[in-house]
């Protein structure tokens, strides 16, 4: 049964899920870029934030903004999905209780 909590944590569940991983893709980001400015560290932080475009290039088609916003929704699908779980075995278990 469809209810207005339950699409309430799914929605909760899809937004948080999405905004998470490119929360940390960007924090990451801009670590890495800082951390080219440190004088002993530079060549570090560029070759860590060139591979990390890099790797999100492949997931964008060549574009790594679109890669981050393909890993937030394939992480938002992964959340919608825990939490529909969630939801049916704790609804199942309901009747059992009383």
């Amino acid at each position: 049964m469809l209810t207005l909590n339950y699409v309430r944590s799914l929605f909760l569940a899809s937004v948080l899920s999405f905004l998470v991983p490119i929360a940390f893709i960007g924090v990451t980001i801009v670590f890495l870029l800082l951390l080219g400015f440190v004088p002993g560290l530079m060549a570090i932080g560029q070759i860590c934030s060139a591979q990390l475009l890099a790797f999100l290039q492949i997931f964008g088609n060549g574009n790594a903004l679109e890669g981050t916003i393909v890993i937030g929704f394939a992480c938002a699908l992964v959340g919608a999905l825990f939490d529909t779980y969630i939801f049916t075995v704790t609804t199942s278990l309901k009747p059992l209780s009383k």
